[in-house]
């Protein structure tokens, strides 16, 4: 089938691959403008880029789809199908109509819940058993299209939003192969609005810890932001980023160390208590906690905040 392809990231870049490999002809692939990254601020390419660079695809990076011009080169381009894949740019309806079978959104969860930008976060925030991936008719609605296929995945207690975001990839790149493969025959359901729920953005401002939370609550909260904006609390002023723990049904009061040796830092918590095992200060390397204490003693009855 003669596509469009617009992603981004490295959970884009998995499905491109995919279709790159199962035959599929790859008119033109769009993705977000080169950004400044890294200490030396250089420009960076996207995970998709790099991907289409190497296998030599014709690239466009708008920074907005709005353009009449370009809508119109895309409508030259003859495409049957656009597939879309944490792309980052909102597509007007007049790029939506564009290709002869519509455009295609690769959903990193069981829609209607958690339509949004940080599905994977916040299924693991909310102690989610089950996620997975929605293949969807894109219209102009925030992930309200009419779903044509579906796969699910459990959730596992040890998962991050990192090993998560990786099972939620690969899966999505076989749902979106399988689906362009049983075009037109995929049989649309229509989303059941009143079980939408919704996935926020998710910001840096969360990510600190709130110690009279259950430890259980802030224990997912530690996987859910790994890798990114990472969990973090404050010791004598500066943050402290939190990277793996364990629930501890010792009880103390929330923010109080309560233990420190190189099993772990135990902290109490409103409910329980969070035994950290992996933590790294400002400016300094992620550290196992026996590391960690070797250069910075904790002491007992400290609080973090």
């Amino acid at each position: 089938m003669r596509l469009i392809f617009a992603g981004t990231p490295d959970f884009a870049a998995s499905a491109l691959l995919a279709l790159i490999q199962a035959g599929h002809e790859i008119l033109l692939v769009l993705t977000q403008p080169d950004r400044p990254a890294g200490r030396g601020m250089q420009l960076k390419h996207s995970a998709v880029k790099d991907l289409a660079l190497l296998h030599q695809l014709s690239i466009a990076q708008p920074s907005t789809l709005k353009d009449p011009q370009f809508q119109a080169d895309l409508r030259s381009i003859n495409a049957d199908l656009m597939i879309v894949a944490a792309y980052g740019l909102i597509l007007p309806q007049a790029v939506l109509d564009i290709p002869r079978l519509g455009c295609l959104n690769i959903h990193a969860s069981l829609l209607p819940r958690w339509r949004g930008a940080a599905p994977i976060q916040r299924a693991l925030l909310a102690d989610d058993k089950v996620t997975g991936i929605t293949i969807m008719q894109m219209d102009a609605g925030l992930d309200t299209g009419e779903m044509l296929l579906q796969k699910s995945t459990p959730i596992s207690t040890s998962d991050t939003a990192h090993t998560l975001h990786d099972k939620l990839a690969t899966l999505g790149a076989t749902c979106i192969v399988e689906a362009v493969n049983l075009l037109p025959c995929l049989n649309p359901v229509v989303q059941n609005d009143a079980q939408a729920t919704y996935a926020a953005k998710i910001s840096k401002e969360e990510a600190r810890i709130n110690w009279s939370r259950p430890a259980a609550d802030i224990e997912r909260a530690i996987r859910a932001y790994n890798p990114f904006p990472c969990a973090y609390t404050l010791r004598n002023g500066e943050p402290l980023k939190l990277w793996d723990a364990q629930v501890d049904d010792t009880n103390g009061a929330p923010g109080a160390i309560l233990k420190a040796d190189n099993k772990g830092i135990l902290v109490g918590c409103g409910r329980g208590a969070l035994r950290i095992t992996e933590l790294q200060r400002a400016g300094g390397k992620r550290l196992r906690v026996a590391q960690f204490l070797a250069g910075v003693p904790i002491a007992l009855g400290e609080y973090w905040f």
